[in-house]
């Protein structure tokens, strides 16, 4: 846990022009679904469908309009969207907003906010880090920020002078909401590098979440407007209450 950055050069994803991305080496994609504490607050993951993938590489769909779901079935073709990329290559931390208190510092960056909601549990993430470490919140405040799926919240502990990142193995997964009723982004983790369709590269992190609502402003990140016009991918019906008892597990 000493970096929020751990490439893994096996795998990448590429981004193609106006269409969708192309995922090299990952043989299957998770459905990881948010789901509610007894207070109703997001607190947990847990595990939907598996899809498995026998072409390498695989195309998921990126404009939001696939018959197919999770996977491109050519629509980006027929349909009009905007599939121009907007987010910038500067790192993380140029953007981020920084609160620090005596053992932490927490970083924010809210371009990449996914809106899992992870942070408003207890009072907010911020005002956790705000009270410190003595009253007790340590392993609530950890557990927030390593379950933000778009990296938008790191943690860095002073006293050890670490970053606080969960050690995830590289894979990809689709986010679904199961609290909202909608369904979210692709998650991102282990240090997966994503190139862009110009051929450069993003930066590479541990977490980050890509948009396949196609509605974006800082493509291909997530910034949240999948809630906002109630992308449904149709994926989360029929078993899932019966998904729900039989995977009581979270994503760490």
């Amino acid at each position: 846990m000493k970096s929020t950055n751990n490439n893994n050069a096996d795998y990448y994803i590429k981004i193609t022009e106006n269409g969708p991305y192309l995922v090299y080496g990952l043989p299957s994609i998770d459905e990881d679904i948010i789901a509610q504490d007894s207070d109703g607050d997001a607190w947990l993951y847990r595990k939907g469908k598996t899809f498995n993938c026998d072409t390498n590489p695989y195309a998921l769909c990126r404009c939001g309009q696939s018959d197919n779901k999770p996977f491109c079935n050519g629509n980006h073709a027929k349909t009009k969207w905007d599939g121009r990329e907007t987010a910038t290559k500067d790192s993380y931390f140029d953007k981020a907003r920084v609160i620090k208190s005596e053992h932490f510092t927490l970083y924010d960056n809210k371009k990449l906010c996914s809106y899992a909601r992870f942070c408003d549990a207890y009072g907010s993430v911020w005002n956790l880090v705000r009270q410190d470490y003595n009253t007790g919140n340590q392993k609530v405040i950890e557990h927030q920020v390593s379950h933000c799926p778009s990296g938008r919240l790191v943690l860095f502990d002073n006293k050890t002078q670490n970053f606080y990142e969960p050690n995830t193995h590289a894979d990809i997964s689709i986010i679904e909401d199961s609290i909202f009723k909608i369904s979210g982004p692709i998650w991102v983790r282990g240090g997966i590098r994503i190139e862009s369709s110009d051929g450069s590269s993003y930066e590479i992190r541990n977490r980050v979440t890509l948009c396949r609502c196609g509605y974006s402003k800082n493509k291909p990140f997530c910034d949240s407007t999948h809630v906002f016009v109630q992308f449904d991918n149709d994926l989360m019906t029929g078993s899932y209450e019966e998904t729900m008892m039989e995977n009581e597990v979270e994503a760490f």
